[in-house]
């Protein structure tokens, strides 16, 4: 009898299975699916961030960009933007302060999505650069 009890302990028999339940499946499922599906809407409004972004700090690398016009400056941010196809930000979000050595600019503005229904997400992105006389990033 103890011969047969430890080959059916080495064989698995009489253990219990282990695993996932359909259920339980399906529950992982939907909750990977959403959260796959809020990326999907967030992406898109972080990838335009990261190009405004890139946009500034590249009108602070360009040599003189201090004693430009704003206008001059709003035209070559709009180029840059142009490029990378940025649609959210507008005119009138960008704003440009004196500072000692040129211009601080600062664009501000939000990105409104839907997502489900009438619900939203909403991103609102704020930020600043200085371009200075000498060019390069502070």
């Amino acid at each position: 009898m103890n011969r047969r009890l430890e080959i059916n302990r080495k064989l698995g028999v009489g253990q219990a299975q282990g695993g996932m339940t359909l259920t339980s499946f399906l529950v992982v499922l939907a909750v990977v699916g959403f959260a796959a599906y809020l990326g999907m809407k967030l992406f898109p409004m972080y990838q335009e961030y990261y190009a405004v972004r890139t946009a500034t700090k590249s009108l602070a690398s360009e040599p003189g960009v201090g004693d430009m016009d704003p206008s001059k400056i709003q035209d070559m941010f709009f180029k840059r933007l142009y490029i990378s196809y940025s649609e959210s930000v507008k005119p009138e979000n960008v704003k440009f302060e004196r500072i000692d050595s040129g211009w601080n600019m600062k664009v501000n503005y939000e990105v409104r999505r839907s997502l489900v229904g009438n619900l939203d997400v909403v991103g609102v992105f704020d930020i600043s650069q200085d371009l200075t006389r000498r060019g390069g990033t502070d």
